[in-house]
């Protein structure tokens, strides 16, 4: 997926996600996100969509002015969805007016700002999407070329140095002598393999030989990993190999999901 294809899934991503909050109880708990309730759900996509447009939009080269200018949601659901629409479509237009190279801040201080948040606020909006149906009872479904980008998102960012820098408690779990995990989508192309080393986390497009293997769904391989839904609850999903190394790799991949 390019630059304009993860904007356009962005806005259709929103859109469900905003007709699903509309008008509900803002006080309602987020079960896969503990410490928020719907309101904060609805701050933080909202809110991030809107920072992302400023900075990808404005060609920022570092963030501080986008953090000072987060925007929170409306305190009334009532409004939720126009809110919610209008900074999916802000995200947009920002994005259009920049080249895929323009030099624009990211976390781990690379060049390619703009594809790295085309990609974030997709899979950002796919997660908490997520989010939003266990919050409400609603049903949940991704298309198979849809989940694995989003996968994919989820897996480089955990991967990263960036990551492994800002997070020692991730790193000091993560650390191994070659341990590898292999999480293998059937329903759309899509492999990889997470291998433990000492001073990082080596992310492959392959297909080997693991210790562990994950294989069944994109969807449910996303929302596992993502700690949306548990392993037992996947059944969807055949594991192959080292359980115990599975569920610690899973433990610790608790990044947006408190």
């Amino acid at each position: 997926m390019d630059t304009s294809a993860y904007l356009k899934a962005v806005v259709e991503q929103t859109s469900t996600f905003a007709d699903w909050v509309h008008g509900r109880d803002a006080a309602a708990p987020v079960p896969t996100c503990p410490k928020w309730t719907l309101a904060d759900l609805v701050d933080h996509v909202g809110g991030t969509q809107r920072m992302v447009a400023m900075l990808v939009g404005e060609q920022m080269t570092e963030p501080g002015r986008a953090f000072a200018g987060y925007v929170p949601g409306p305190t009334d659901s009532g409004q939720w969805r126009a809110w919610l629409n209008d900074g999916a479509a802000e995200a947009r237009r920002a994005f259009a007016s920049v080249a895929e190279d323009t030099p624009v801040w990211e976390p781990a201080g690379g060049a390619a700002g703009v594809p790295f948040w085309s990609r974030r606020l997709f899979s950002e909006a796919c997660v908490h999407r997520a989010d939003a149906a266990a919050a409400l009872g609603m049903r949940y479904e991704l298309a198979p070329q849809l989940a694995v980008p989003a996968i994919e998102d989820w897996l480089t960012t955990l991967t990263s140095r960036g990551y492994w820098k800002n997070r020692p408690d991730f790193a000091d779990a993560m650390r191994g002598d070659g341990q590898a995990l292999h999480f293998h989508a059937t329903d759309a192309p899509g492999e990889w393999v997470a291998r433990r080393e000492p001073d990082m986390v080596v992310l492959e497009r392959t297909h080997t030989k693991a210790d562990v293997v994950v294989r069944g769904p994109a969807v449910e391989l996303l929302l596992v990993i993502s700690r949306r839904r548990p392993l037992d609850a996947a059944p969807a999903l055949e594991v192959q190999g080292d359980r115990a190394l599975l569920d610690h790799w899973i433990e610790h991949m608790d990044w947006v999901a408190g």
